[in-house]
């Protein structure tokens, strides 16, 4: 583990550039900052979704395995070279996206984010979860990148869709769905 933080603010971030994992300074709007940065947002609404009241047991666990994951894809993105995030973390999203996804009826229409207080929180987290990925893509189109890390965000979008559409069930809550626009 890092240096602990004993003075939060350090002033060598005033004009404009942060330090990378490595040392190395780069300018606050850089692709790989966006990428981390999109990233802990993620992880900022997904704990925002984990206050929200009444979440099943299985869930916060998820929840909680996925922001530790989070955490480290941050750091793997902070630091250029280094890996946190392999197949075994995307894996295991795949088999938890499964297991919900069992129970829930089939689309046939397309859904509005929304419903339960929860569900609205993991559409939100879906969302940016979607931005994350778009990041990491932008960055790999400049640097090297560990791709695995990009999958596990591709099937956290997934399993966070998927995710609201079962606390939506699970309350008792309809899916909002989409209307075509009559006017």
């Amino acid at each position: 583990m890092g240096n602990r933080l004993s003075k939060i603010y350090t002033r060598t971030g005033d004009g404009g550039s942060t330090g990378l994992g490595d040392g190395e300074r780069v300018a606050k709007d850089s692709a790989r900052v966006e990428a981390y940065g999109t990233v802990d947002e993620l992880n900022s609404a997904i704990g925002l979704l984990l206050a929200t009241p009444e979440l099943p047991d299985d869930i916060v666990r998820c929840l909680t395995r996925v922001q530790h994951r989070l955490f480290d894809l941050g750091g793997e993105l902070c630091m250029p070279g280094h890996t946190a995030i392999g197949e075994p973390a995307v894996t295991s999203l795949e088999k938890e996206l499964d297991r919900l996804n069992a129970d829930l009826p089939a689309l046939k229409d397309f859904i509005l984010p929304g419903g339960s207080p929860a569900a609205a929180h993991c559409h939100l987290a879906r969302a940016i979860c979607r931005r994350a990925e778009r990041r990491g893509w932008s960055l790999a189109s400049q640097e090297p990148v560990n791709e695995a890390g990009l999958r596990y965000l591709n099937r956290l979008s997934d399993l966070l869709f998927v995710m609201a559409r079962a606390l939506n069930r699970a309350q008792d809550v309809s899916e909002p769905l989409w209307e075509k626009a009559q006017d």
